[in-house]
């Protein structure tokens, strides 16, 4: 008879929480659950914007789920409503789909099970399972203890049942004023668990919420309302990070009280990986709240946010991010990956997909003088030759062109194979020219290349196989069209922001943004960026390029028809 790992198709490779799975499988513990097949779920916190972070788990819960055709709910943790938002509970949805999941029929929220909840947490002061407490929140950590020394009893740990069962009903009827009243779980004060030392389940918030309004003013700690919220479900398997660890076992607790109050001997399984920590990059959401709201950036979306929004902004493809996701895998060890390897993946997947096309950035004129005024070729150029059924464009050449300040120097260091004085170059797909002097403002500022082309080297030409060492990139200056170019670098200047003690607002990168206001681009590539205008943030079509030589770049959501924005994705393999 096969084994669940024979059944799966991609059973070569799985990770160690794919392998549980099928052991689960195997062992008849899926069958025991009331779906009966995988049944994961990826729970957001509503109270800000998905990161790259999120997109490891969100693959893992959604991925897990369907390679052993099973299901994912999409489920909010709306449990602290001071905190929550619909904006984004939107953007968390969107950020999904772009991901390529759907949770179907399957979205829920924590608000959906309050009532559940509240009955539990009934059920088990009646029980004698847990109590109202009256002690502050620095009470409560002090008598908590430490580690290694047992924790002290809260003096109304043992008030009467009834009593605690009043409390707590008036706790929600908004009797009470925050801070003033919890209820906890009584448990055992000297377990070395830190969070089995009668951990607070219900506190008061009297804050209206985005679903109930002010129906509830007592609302349930994650740590009670998680667990129960998957029984409810039917979740198999709740997938989570490695900072739970230390909760599973009170995870396990609540959800034993739960099955023994039901009668039934299903429970859902926790199990951790290794959350993702990156390079020059920080996750958490109440610094990048901050950076948001202290206008630090441009918004959620800014391109220098490790959020998802942000870095389809930038131009970062989905599949770019189901690869470097694969490449970094999931461990049960915590460790620092380098951004590089997101960087790589985001270039091989705009390799093959993104137009090429002329963009010069940092523009200087040149002058071809013995060619022709007023005569205008087309040169054709490839759409991308990683694709040939992409086909080819025509760009315009003229007399007077627009090439990179970079690519001239009018004293060439050591290995400079670009333009200089009496030196060749080619002007890619076009001609090879040779600089005969140069023309300079009264600052000694060089304002205009002189060069001489060679009508016989015309790409496609019988003397265009003569060699040169250098080839530059360029545009027609009279057709080129003016565009914006932002040119985006890490946010942070150290590799691990959130390890350094100084204020990361000290540790922000002043160069991370660099906007050029005076671009030019090829005309017909600034026609295929027109058509961007008004489409949806998550289409793909006309939105990578190429600007060749320099490196990938997508259309921002700025442009208009009058005013083309680029943002620059990531640089070129062999660029600085």
């Amino acid at each position: 008879m096969a084994t669940a790992l024979e059944n799966i198709e991609e059973k070569k490779g799985l990770n160690f929480i794919e392998e549980a799975i099928a052991a689960d499988i195997e062992a008849g513990k899926v069958k025991n659950s009331p779906t009966q097949v995988v049944h994961t779920r990826f729970p957001p916190e509503p109270n800000g914007y998905l990161h790259i972070g999120h997109a490891k788990a969100i693959c893992m819960d959604f991925g897990a789920a369907r390679k052993f055709g099973g299901k994912c709910n999409l489920r909010f943790d709306d449990t602290n409503p001071s905190k929550e938002d619909t904006e984004y509970v939107d953007a968390i949805q969107e950020d999904i789909h772009w991901l390529g999941f759907d949770w179907e029929d399957r979205k829920y929220y924590a608000s959906d099970y309050f009532q559940q909840l509240w009955d539990l947490a009934e059920e088990m002061i009646k029980r004698g399972l847990a109590y109202v407490d009256e002690l502050s929140a620095e009470e409560i950590a002090a008598q908590k203890g430490t580690p290694t020394t047992p924790g002290q009893e809260s003096p109304y740990r043992n008030r009467p049942v009834e009593e605690s069962l009043d409390l707590f009903r008036r706790m929600n009827k908004g009797e009470f004023a925050e801070g003033t009243k919890t209820l906890r779980a009584k448990i055992d004060m000297a377990n070395p668990n830190m969070h089995f030392r009668d951990p607070i389940m219900y506190r008061i918030i009297d804050h209206p919420h985005h679903r109930t309004g002010t129906k509830w003013h007592a609302y349930p700690m994650y740590d009670f309302a998680h667990g129960q919220s998957d029984f409810f479900e039917g979740i198999t398997h709740s997938i989570c990070t490695l900072e739970f660890e230390v909760h599973r076992p009170l995870y396990n607790y609540f959800a034993k009280v739960l099955a023994d109050i039901k009668g039934t001997t299903y429970v859902p399984r926790q199990i951790e990986f290794n959350r993702l920590n990156m390079t020059y990059t920080m996750m958490s959401k109440r610094k990048l709240l901050a950076c948001v709201k202290e206008g630090l950036v441009r918004g959620w979306d800014d391109p220098r946010m490790p959020t998802l929004c942000g870095l389809r902004r930038r131009g970062y493809t989905s599949d770019s991010i189901h690869s470097f996701i694969d490449t970094i895998g999931y461990t049960k060890y915590d460790g620092m990956i380098s951004i590089k390897l997101l960087e790589h993946a985001v270039r091989e997947d705009l390799n093959k997909h993104a137009l090429r096309v002329m963009g010069v950035v940092d523009p200087v004129k040149l002058t071809i003088t013995n060619y022709p005024e007023g005569k205008v070729e087309m040169m054709e150029m490839e759409n991308n030759p990683e694709e040939p059924e992409a086909g080819t464009h025509k760009m315009p050449f003229s007399r007077e062109l627009y090439i990179e300040r970079e690519d001239f120097q009018e004293v060439a260091e050591k290995k400079f194979f670009r333009l200089t004085i009496d030196k060749e170059v080619r002007l890619k797909s076009a001609y090879i020219i040779k600089c005969t002097g140069v023309v300079k403002d009264e600052n000694g500022t060089i304002t205009e290349i002189l060069c001489t082309y060679d009508p016989d080297s015309k790409s496609g030409m019988p003397g265009a196989d003569r060699k040169v060492k250098g080839t530059l990139h360029w545009v027609s200056r009279k057709e080129a069209v003016p565009v914006e170019v932002r040119l985006y670098d890490n946010l942070f200047t150290v590799e691990d922001p959130s390890a350094d003690e100084r204020d990361f607002r000290e540790l922000l990168n002043p160069q991370s943004e660099v906007v050029l206001p005076c671009a030019y681009l090829e005309p017909w590539a600034a026609e295929q960026a027109r058509k961007r205008v008004g489409a949806s943030h998550i289409s793909t079509e006309n939105r990578y390029y190429q600007f060749q030589r320099i490196g990938y770049f997508c259309v921002d959501y700025d442009t208009t028809e009058d005013h083309i924005v680029f943002n620059r994705t990531v640089l070129l393999r062999d660029s600085k």
